[in-house]
């Protein structure tokens, strides 16, 4: 009898440590908005990496959720462009990153608005969503802070059609591309709450 209630102790414990490595490492989240299309629609289902950033620095081409500068009740998903000490501009349809362009296939559309050249504060990030012209994002005059980001986008659930590896774009991989041309950057996003 002892050794059945150990035996039920150990299974207890054993999930219990489980869940709780599940809810530091990993959570599910939902797209909400259009701001991260075509890659990504409303209502798409994520799994966010939440304990990727304990290991390293978010990166460029990172699609990242994080809780909103203003309303910290309000989470939000999109494409880091810039980090700390990065200067990013926006003009004649396209984002300057360190005074290169990008080459964004991932975008639906080119900014139709401009941005002028700005630093990107030490320890903040600079993030667009994918629908340029439809998302609320840093080019409206706020930057993450790094300890409002919740995780990176790592797998779309659902709906089944959807399923798979989110689409980040690491900057290193696009650098290569292009080694005899100024640095040029490729970056792509999934999206999550969208306003």
């Amino acid at each position: 009898m002892k050794a059945f209630f150990r035996e039920i102790l150990a299974i207890v414990v054993l999930a219990i440590v489980i869940f709780i490595l599940l809810q530091t490492t990993i959570q599910s989240t939902v797209v909400v908005g259009l701001s991260m299309q075509p890659d990504f629609q409303d209502g798409q289902r994520l799994l966010i990496l939440k304990a990727v950033y304990a290991f390293h620095e978010p990166e460029r081409g990172d699609v990242i959720v994080f809780h909103s500068p203003n309303n910290s009740r309000t989470d939000y998903i999109k494409r880091i462009i810039g980090l700390p000490g990065d200067t990013i501009e926006i003009r004649k349809g396209a984002v300057y990153l360190n005074d290169s362009p990008l080459d964004e296939p991932y975008i639906a559309d080119s900014p139709k608005y401009t941005l002028q050249k700005q630093k990107v504060p030490q320890d903040s990030y600079f993030v667009l969503g994918d629908n340029r012209n439809n998302s609320n994002d840093s080019h409206n005059g706020w930057t993450v802070p790094r300890q409002n980001i919740i995780g990176k986008a790592w797998l779309s659930i659902w709906p089944p059609d959807e399923w798979g590896l989110a689409p980040n774009y690491p900057l290193q991989d696009q650098l290569t591309a292009f080694t005899n041309k100024p640095a040029t950057v490729l970056i792509k996003e999934p999206i999550w709450q969208q306003k």
